[in-house]
């Protein structure tokens, strides 16, 4: 029953963020924005939705497993990292790249002081989401893809605020 609750919860998560990057996106484009990285875009959804589904079928797969309370608390902790950091770069959040011209990175929140912290953000919750449930393989695999996304979504980022 708790699973079923939070993976209910994560999907209606995940959906509003894309509500709210698609949202910020026409601002964003209204604006002059120029849209990079498009052609990993494809793979970052499918790694993400792919992500989803491994939980379900781990799970499922194991027969259920029991929830453990401090991955829980742990993963609440670092989804009110998300919200502040989603929230300091406010109509600039994207799941895509977008750059405005002549529009400098925000310098608010935890991007005083991190460079990426959105995307740290991300590795916590992708290893310890599925921790929540004790799905051992989600998380060992799903980091690792995580990771070598991430090389190339940062890397892509990086390129763009350097011009």
């Amino acid at each position: 029953m708790y699973f079923i609750i939070f993976i209910f919860f994560f999907i209606l998560q995940r959906l509003s963020e894309l509500y709210i990057a698609r949202k910020n996106e026409k601002w964003l484009l209204t604006n002059g924005a120029v849209q990079y990285g498009q052609s990993h875009y494809p793979f970052m959804i499918s790694l993400h939705t792919m992500f989803i589904v491994s939980l379900i079928a781990e799970y499922i797969l194991r027969g259920g497993t029991p929830i453990s309370w401090i991955f829980l608390v742990l993963f609440l902790a670092v989804l009110s990292f998300k919200f502040w950091a989603l929230s300091s770069l406010g109509k600039y959040w994207n799941t895509k790249i977008y750059r405005i011209p002549g529009v400098y990175p925000v310098k608010k929140g935890p991007y005083k002081f991190l460079k990426h912290p959105n995307y740290m953000e991300v590795v916590c919750e992708i290893a310890i989401i599925p921790l929540v449930f004790h799905l051992y393989y989600t998380s060992i695999i799903f980091t690792v893809l995580n990771a070598i996304m991430l090389t190339v979504r940062i890397r892509e980022e990086n390129k763009v605020w350097a011009e």
